[in-house]
């Protein structure tokens, strides 16, 4: 009897499938801005920066600021660039595999918008004044 195992039998269309998605893979980045055009950013599907400009506004903005808005246009193109990536692999591992979920859990939330201030998370331990207080 000569079967033929279902999985060997897929075996030349998953081939064909990750060879399509490293092609895609090999030529995809991502761009972001930041809100002011200060600085634009482009990096690849690992997140490393390949590309880093200045616009006019950037003369205008302190150092620490500047740097505040590369960081920032980072974070947003790594997240798209991750995002995309996930669009790419998902015919090849399987949109609903427990690889495709791990992979999916590793790209961060996106932050909040420019302007919002990040609040800090109320604290546990506090239990609304200092314990040594001394009210005689």
């Amino acid at each position: 009897m000569n079967r033929i195992d279902p999985a060997s039998a897929e075996m030349p269309e998953i081939v064909r499938r990750a060879a399509e998605a490293k092609a895609r893979l090999q030529h995809l980045s991502a761009t972001a801005t930041s809100p002011d055009g200060a600085v634009t950013v482009t990096v690849n599907t690992s997140g490393a920066l390949q590309e880093l400009s200045f616009g006019p506004r950037a003369d205008e903005l302190p150092r620490t600021r500047l740097a505040e808005a590369v960081l920032a246009a980072a974070r947003r193109a790594q997240i798209d660039a991750a995002q995309q990536l996930t669009s790419v692999m998902a015919p090849v591992i399987g949109d609903d595999s427990a690889a495709m979920s791990f992979l999916r859990e590793q790209i961060p939330a996106p932050e909040s918008p420019a302007g919002e201030p990040r609040r800090k998370p109320p604290s546990d331990d506090d239990f609304g004044g200092p314990i040594l207080r001394r009210g005689l």
